[in-house]
């Protein structure tokens, strides 16, 4: 289960056994993953690699999870604790019974500290030594929590003095999320399989679902479509590099995520010592306010930028 991660994106195959996944694997990345008429064909990750708008996308292929996985049915714990790892998660569900399938294996992956498609809550918590605790609500909350309830959770786990500040309406979901600290938050697509078993009508219903993407991998419909879907849910960008005097490099661009794409985290992207000799960057493209634009370190790129560094002599 210990894959090592390469590439600027892990994107993780999870889903019951037998719906597909093995399938998707070999027809989008090329690597071969055993495929069968039974279950529980994939007993280990099994790692490909797509090559999309210059980004270089890990894609793996996950063993099915079963009823119970959280608790470590079927090597539940190690499945879901690579998936935790994933920048993106593709939910393979089979087309005749995607709503059993999508709740069984969402109630794991929350039990295992996994929440999908959700950003995570606007609270701050900070443990003190004394003074009690101190609840402030921010002038977006419309809705706050008693101060009883939130004394009476953060007993629960022994929390007697601490600041809380709540921004914006929240659950008490929200409020234990922050106080145990091991949640992640990761987008997640839900790829319906094998829709040819499906008729037109049922088809247009799953299209106006948020989140969802028809696909056949068996019959190659509509990878194409799942592929800019995982694209859009990594929401990265690509900056071209331009050598003093030369053409920019249009072939492998600089791939970064968009809440990191700094001109400094883009130095550290191609190697960690540049950012020491730093000078100036030049920037050509959507962020430069005229062509090239000379900035300095914290200057936010933005995608298909073009970017020449200065360095000091």
């Amino acid at each position: 289960f210990d894959v090592k991660m390469v590439g600027d994106a892990r994107i993780g195959l999870v889903g019951f056994p037998s719906v597909g996944k093995s399938t998707l694997l070999t027809k989008m990345t090329g690597t071969f993953s055993e495929a069968a008429a039974y279950e529980f064909t994939t007993l280990t990750a099994i790692p490909g690699m797509i090559h999309y708008k210059g980004a270089r996308l890990q894609l793996l292929d996950l063993p099915g999870i079963i009823e119970g996985a959280s608790d470590g049915k079927g090597r539940g714990r190690q499945v879901i604790s690579t998936a935790r790892t994933c920048s993106v998660i593709i939910m393979v569900l089979d087309a005749l019974k995607p709503l059993t399938h999508k709740k069984l294996i969402e109630k794991e992956l929350e039990g295992f500290g996994m929440r999908l498609n959700k950003s995570p809550p606007a609270i701050t918590f900070r443990r003190k030594d004394k003074g009690g605790i101190n609840v402030v609500y921010g002038r977006n909350v419309t809705e706050p929590f008693e101060q009883e309830t939130v004394v009476s959770v953060l007993k629960e786990y022994r929390v007697v003095s601490a600041d809380v500040n709540i921004r914006e309406n929240s659950t008490i979901d929200d409020l234990v999320d922050v106080v145990e600290g091991n949640r992640v938050y990761v987008p997640c697509i839900y790829a319906m399989n094998k829709i040819d078993q499906l008729t037109l009508e049922e088809l247009d219903l799953i299209g106006k679902v948020r989140h969802y993407c028809p696909i056949s991998g068996h019959l190659d419909w509509n990878l194409s479509g799942l592929l800019e879907h995982v694209w859009e849910y990594c929401d990265m960008i690509r900056v071209y590099t331009k050598p003093k005097g030369e053409e920019p490099d249009w072939e492998e661009p600089v791939v970064l995520p968009r809440k990191k794409c700094t001109v400094e985290n883009f130095c550290n992207k191609i190697h960690k010592l540049m950012i020491k000799n730093f000078k100036h960057a030049l920037v050509w493209g959507q962020s430069a306010k005229h062509r090239p634009q000379r900035v300095g370190k914290d200057h936010v790129l933005m995608d298909e930028d073009i970017v020449q560094i200065v360095k000091n002599i």
